[in-house]
């Protein structure tokens, strides 16, 4: 009976409760002294002198690493900037340049976690003040079109003006998102160690060969000189997914300290070092003839970013794909700002780009007069409309019906301000969400052992999503074991290579390289016995034998059988073993390839004080083939929740003189508590993506939280009749 698909709890459930799951601070290596940061105060400028004597006397010191005598890196730690993904350009002390506050400037390191903090707050900065660009509304009018775009910054398709020409009805609309911060329960950490020339680092990252990649890059050392572990994340939402400067400082300051160093980033120090959401400004039209028929669609995206280096955050790449539209044209363009590096968030480009669109839309069908689910039905597109090729699978017909039936959306009286209960105003509407379902090349170990048991390894990573769970499924099914006799690992360089633990792609990528390694090891063993003369399998051809449930079974005459052990331990106890790689084929340039679905809010609004209530949320996905109900169900709704927080709550605040973060803790970065979310309802409909890859499975990380700020807003207009296009939606947006 397969277990993929199964509803089983998680493998590493009790390691997590009883307190017994390692995460990266949590190494206990002999001799290890303790690192703190030091972080500017200034948003540009230069250091122009450090007084150190003080911090240097302080009680377990060993260390004070300054711009002033950190080790000179190759190409001034640059070396590993065009790293896909792992490269960032860092702070690593090789010059005095400040670029934004809270910018690493020192390294303080101390025999304890309180000397190196008091001793770092000793530390004495003298600064040269430089002008700096805080505010996004200067910096957006000499917004760029970015330097390396891959063709993506802008895309035409039709006519524009002809399709505007056209139209009965248009909505011209201008939409913003903030900078939000991700803010996951374990912090960034590093834990550097040198034993000769070689490193390891047991570092919190959503991918361990990246950090391989960047560190040995950065630092000139031949990559097979640095080992990375990360068995446990305890969250990363995208900051995780990229090499910040705490971890190639936690290695510098270990090989000058000569002791093993932990560095742990301060919660404030979160804010600003390790990548944030940009703000974006989202200038959207959309016109349609009277019956609902997109002629045109424009998308201008301007998105901040560091003045230090480029991030793109592609809002209109949603636009591009999800409607029918004959004519189009997209664009993005960027505003340089003296702010620490934006990076990858949760759904990167399709969260904030989703929220213009799908309002949008919303604002048109209430034009029209015609609902949003019929409009968007009326503009379902069949095939993909950019890349002009059938999507591999696709169910979103289906996720509206469903989630407009549970939701009961035909109670909805169109009017705003229209359907009021409890002397509070009730608004329900609703958004359209979709991911690429993304896949790249994995590796992987299955090993049969003497005692029955099978080891499965992939150098991949697991940020809580039950990717240790979904995988001993998978592993299980192929060599035909129960669960409980299959252990999987991951977070160790010294593993068979898998991707990047983002962009929603860890289980289409590691799972059909697990599936192939455990499905060859088993017929390492099928073989193994029936060419064994003292097997009771003997002779039987491999097509004839089956591994069930632990057992050995002659398909024809199930009589005959064996355990699995038995032909290891007749052979002398060797295990058996298979390694394999699994990569994405010519479907990908065959099919385009994305999640969809839909999402229903109602929102309960008091009219006289503007507070907002998301009272319940319905909504439904086709994402392929689920591997566990259970971790994709609380996958799902984490996204959802998350969505809760961009649309009512997030807002990281810049203060327009200094630079500094002002709410930088997570008392007044405001994020959704429990009191704040009402009743979610997922449902995972029954979906077969057979071009994929050979499980089917599509991920399921970030399509959660696409749609959700949308249909709140939507709802709030509903419920108010103001149209809020400014997040977070506030009190004080709703009330004169």
């Amino acid at each position: 009976m397969s277990v993929t698909g199964a509803p089983i709890d998680r493998v590493d459930g009790v390691l997590k409760v009883t307190g017994r799951a390692r995460y990266a601070a949590d190494y206990p290596l002999p001799g290890l002294a303790h690192a703190v940061m030091v972080t500017s105060t200034i948003p540009n400028g230069e250091i122009a002198a450090m007084d150190t004597a003080a911090c240097e006397r302080m009680p377990g010191v060993r260390l004070v690493m300054t711009p002033f005598n950190a080790p000179r890196l190759p190409e001034g730690g640059k070396a590993a900037a065009g790293t896909p993904i792992a490269g960032h350009v860092l702070s690593l002390l090789q010059d005095t340049a400040v670029h934004h506050n809270n910018q690493p400037i020192a390294v303080v390191v101390a025999d304890t976690l309180e000397q190196a903090r008091d001793a770092a707050s000793r530390l004495a900065v003298r600064y040269r003040l430089t002008d700096a660009v805080l505010d996004f509304a200067r910096a957006r009018t000499q917004a760029c079109k970015p330097e390396e775009e891959d063709g993506g910054a802008d895309t035409r398709r039709g006519d524009l003006d002809a399709g505007l020409r056209k139209a009965a009805c248009m909505v011209d609309a201008v939409y913003t998102t903030p900078m939000e911060n991700h803010n996951p329960m374990e912090p960034h950490a590093t834990i550097a160690s040198w034993d000769g020339d070689e490193l390891t680092l047991y570092d919190s990252t959503q991918y361990i060969t990246g950090v391989r990649k960047a560190v040995s890059c950065t630092l000139g050392i031949p990559a097979e000189k640095v080992r990375v572990v990360c068995p446990f994340v305890g969250g990363g939402f995208g900051c995780k997914g990229s090499v910040w400067s705490h971890v190639v400082l936690a290695a510098m300051a270990a090989q000058r300290a000569g002791r093993p160093v932990k560095l742990v980033v301060d919660r404030s120090q979160m804010f600003g070092t390790v990548g944030a959401r940009p703000v974006t400004e989202q200038h959207l039209v959309a016109a349609a003839t009277q019956d609902g028929e997109l002629t045109a669609l424009r998308h201008d995206v301007i998105a901040s970013t560091s003045v230090v280096e480029e991030w793109l955050e592609t809002c209109a790449l949603v636009t591009r794909m999800l409607y029918a539209c004959p004519n189009q044209q997209t664009s993005h363009r960027l505003a340089r700002l003296n702010i620490g590096t934006t990076t990858f968030m949760r759904a990167p480009g399709e969260t904030p780009g989703s929220f213009a669109l799908e309002c949008a839309l919303d604002e048109l069908a209430e034009k029209l007069g015609i609902d949003p689910v019929e409009l968007r039905l009326r503009n379902h597109a069949d095939t993909d409309p950019q890349k002009q090729k059938p999507f591999s699978s696709k169910s979103l017909r289906e996720c509206y019906r469903v989630a407009a039936e549970r939701f009961d959306w035909a109670r909805r009286n169109p009017a705003p301000r229209s359907m009021q209960a409890d002397g509070k105003l009730i608004g329900l509407g609703m958004a359209t969400a979709t991911y690429p379902a993304h896949r790249s090349e994995a590796s992987a170990m299955a090993r049969i052992l003497p005692d029955g048991t099978a080891l499965v390894r992939s150098g991949s990573q697991d940020l809580g999503t039950g990717t240790y769970t979904v995988m001993t499924q998978v592993a299980a099914d192929a060599l035909g074991l129960p669960p409980e006799r299959v252990r999987f690992e991951l977070g160790d360089t010294a593993f068979p290579e898998a991707p990047v633990s983002g962009g929603s792609q860890s289980v289409a990528s590691v799972g059909p390289a697990v599936q192939e390694a455990a499905a060859a090891a088993r017929m390492k063993l099928i073989r193994q016995a029936v060419a064994d003369p003292a097997s009771p399998l003997a002779g039987t051809p491999v097509e004839d034998v089956e591994i069930a449930d632990g057992w050995l079974r002659r398909i024809s005459d199930p009589m005959k059988h064996e355990p699995v052990c038995a032909p290891i331990a007749r052979a002398g106890g060797r295990p058996i073993e298979a390694k394999a790689s699994a990569h994405p084929g010519e479907e990908r340039n065959k099919y385009s390839m994305h999640s969809f679905g839909a999402v229903f809010a109602e929102v309960h609004v008091d009219p006289d004080l503007g507070e907002i209530r998301v009272h319940r949320i319905v909504a439904s996905y086709g994402v392929g083939r689920v591997l566990n109900p259970k971790t994709a169900h609380s996958q799902l709704m984490g996204g959802i929740v998350w969505g809760i927080g961009m649309a009512l709550h997030e807002k990281t605040e810049l203060d327009p003189v200094t630079g500094r973060i002002a709410n930088a803790n997570l008392a007044e970065y405001h994020m959704p508590v429990n009191a704040d979310v009402g009743t979610i309802d997922v449902v995972v409909l029954d979906e077969d993506d057979p071009h994929i890859n050979a499980l089917g499975t599509k991920g399921i990380g970030e399509i959660g939280i696409v749609g959700v700020a949308a249909a709140i807003a939507n709802a709030v207009y509903h419920a108010t009749g103001r149209r809020v296009r400014d997040l977070p939606m506030t009190p004080d947006k709703l009330v004169d």
